[in-house]
């Protein structure tokens, strides 16, 4: 493993494979992502987790191409009111000098909100999301290939907590003890962190319950 923040740590597969927008944030950040904290108070998540389970509205999230693969994702798409939608763009547009200065970018265009759902037994396997994952004969990883340039940041931020399982993984990234980066923010956190295979990761099962995130994709310029 190499270190590539004061905590953090990667595979060193990675130094190896063919990323070609393999990029970090700087090495003396004590992490190479940001964790917010309290970006939604309470009562708006609670707000928002509640809307979307009284509509009970949503489509099957597909992946990039448009077809629906419950193997790799299995996750359900909701829509924002648009009071919901205003509220989540002026708490984005707050934060944007804070992470414009962490990850050393100026962002220009993002996404639409993606309003994601997971109910019990719901996940989304290992990926970057701005690559596809190559791979051997034999099944194993020997490279990503660029297929969404413009993504080069994501935001995910957490409308609810109450559930079990649903972890986000970070699957190259370890911590001092060498255990794989796992988090479970708190309703109302939000997480930053670069769209490249460095960051590739999973959202583990749920156990129990309904997780609900917020998530959008920016572009930048570096």
């Amino acid at each position: 493993m190499h270190q590539i923040s004061n905590y953090v740590y990667a595979h060193d597969d990675l130094l190896g494979w063919d990323i070609p927008t393999k990029r970090l944030p700087n090495p003396y950040h004590d992490f190479p992502y940001m964790l917010i904290k309290g970006v939604l108070s309470a009562d708006e998540c609670h707000s928002i987790t509640s809307s979307v389970l009284d509509t009970q509205n949503s489509t099957a999230a597909s992946l990039r191409g448009g077809n629906v693969n419950s193997d790799i994702r299995k996750t359900a798409i909701y829509t924002l009111s648009l009071e919901q939608q205003v509220l989540y763009q002026s708490r984005f547009d707050a934060l944007r000098s804070d992470i414009e200065h962490f990850f050393s970018l100026i962002l220009t265009h993002s996404t639409d909100v993606q309003v994601l759902g997971y109910e019990e037994g719901a996940f989304y396997v290992k990926h970057s999301d701005d690559s596809s994952e190559l791979r051997s004969r034999d099944g194993d990883t020997i490279g990503y290939v660029s297929v969404a340039p413009e993504r080069k940041l994501s935001t995910v931020l957490f409308a609810n907590d109450s559930y079990e399982g649903g972890e986000l993984i970070f699957n190259y990234l370890y911590d001092e003890n060498k255990e794989m980066i796992r988090l479970k923010p708190k309703a109302g956190d939000m997480i930053v962190f670069l769209s490249n295979p460095y960051f590739a990761h999973e959202v583990l099962p749920v156990i129990k319950g309904f997780r609900l995130s917020l998530v959008a994709w920016h572009d930048a310029l570096i």
